[in-house]
């Protein structure tokens, strides 16, 4: 499963970095950036992107069809 956060969406808030700090960090500009999509498992890739609270991250499966939201 792979992450893609919506920088415009972004707010922010930090919540995925918490669940998941190997996958997101925050950058120079205070958003969101996947530095390693393959640092949790789809578990807590799900946690992280239910966490968000603009729904700024989606998940793709390995086609890249959009599984979440």
């Amino acid at each position: 499963m792979k992450p893609v956060v919506d920088r415009d969406t972004c707010i922010g808030a930090a919540s995925c970095v918490g669940v998941a700090p190997d996958v997101f960090q925050l950058d120079e500009e205070f958003k969101s950036t996947v530095v390693d999509p393959d640092g949790a498992d789809e578990d807590t890739l799900m946690q992280a992107a239910e966490a968000c609270p603009v729904q700024a991250i989606t998940l793709q499966d390995d086609e890249g069809n959009q599984v979440y939201p």
